[in-house]
């Protein structure tokens, strides 16, 4: 997937989430995404925040794919049914809908990582197992694989 230079994401932000679901997106994402992008499932139980210029990447990417493999039907019905357009409010907040916050197990604190071409959203708890859990061996031996 191409990289956009307006929506290459890095970093790792704490916010916390309200009882309504809102939270403020980190100010040094909100650039990069602009006033209105898409939210869906992530892999490992998070959330993407994708700005409109990857997300139609992604869209189109998945779209071209055949509709008679199975698990291709299954990748697009994963991302596709909970896909939800967002847009900033005045304080730089969205509201997360209630069928992601439970999907991802979000509770109060949560995380933003920015993961080159989205944002992650993560909860608290659950960024901090996963980010323990992955030892520098295993990265290692990823990276190896991947020829980096």
């Amino acid at each position: 997937m191409k990289l956009l230079a307006s929506g290459e994401f890095y970093g790792e932000y704490q916010h916390s989430m309200d009882e309504k679901g809102r939270v403020i997106v980190p100010s040094k994402h909100r650039d990069g995404l602009g006033n209105s992008f898409m939210l869906t499932k992530g892999h490992d139980d998070c959330l993407y925040i994708y700005p409109k210029e990857a997300w139609e990447v992604f869209r189109d990417k998945l779209q071209s794919l055949p509709d008679s493999n199975k698990q291709i039907r299954a990748a697009k019905r994963f991302f596709m049914s909970a896909a939800t357009p967002c847009e900033l409010d005045k304080q730089g907040r969205i509201l997360i809908p209630q069928n992601l916050r439970e999907f991802a197990s979000l509770t109060k604190e949560l995380y933003f990582i920015g993961n080159l071409d989205k944002v992650e959203i993560w909860d608290r708890s659950k960024w901090e197992a996963y980010n323990c859990s992955e030892d520098e061996e295993y990265m290692d031996e990823c990276l190896a694989a991947l020829g980096i």
